[in-house]
């Protein structure tokens, strides 16, 4: 499935999302892929933080660092904004984010996961994440509504959280 949205930041450039399906991120290039955030699922409950640029609630994950695999990304930011242990973790699909001033463009990954908390969340090492809270995932757009490519993230992730093992 593909999604295509656009998007103007608060700067005023446009941008152009581009949403697929995928079970596998092998086919993009690693220097390209910039951002790993994770559907987390905490049994049965959705793990969402508050923080960031935008001061509002969302996903958990953040930007690949030198030498990190996408899976390395993702486990240590979730850890970092959360607290919690990534158990297991499957694609649910890629962002193509194109700017449309030169056509550049980069990829933000997104995962579908099972997690379980160390201990409870206190505070995220870079000041983004204040809260975090876990919701019933059918609740998720009472906290951020991401229109309709954020729509097939989190049916996709629903999808697949059978497929995590626990």
């Amino acid at each position: 499935m593909k999604i295509t949205e656009h998007y103007t930041g608060k700067s005023g450039v446009e941008y152009i999302f581009e949403y697929t399906d995928m079970d596998s991120f092998e086919s993009l290039d690693p220097a390209l892929c910039r951002q790993m955030y994770g559907v987390c699922f905490c049994g049965d409950q959705l793990v969402i933080g508050f923080g960031g640029k935008k001061q509002a609630w969302g996903l958990i994950g953040g930007t690949v660092e030198a030498g990190e695999t996408f899976e390395q990304t993702l486990v240590r930011e979730i850890q970092e904004e959360s607290n919690m242990e990534v158990l297991t973790s499957v694609p649910i699909g890629a962002q193509k984010m194109i700017d449309t001033r030169d056509g550049s463009f980069v990829y933000q990954l997104r995962y579908a996961c099972a997690v379980r908390p160390y201990g409870p969340f206190v505070k995220d090492p870079a000041d983004s994440v204040t809260e975090i809270k876990l919701i019933n995932p059918a609740d998720y757009k009472q906290y951020f509504d991401w229109g309709e490519i954020g729509e097939r993230i989190m049916e996709r992730a629903m999808e697949l959280k059978s497929k995590l093992a626990h």
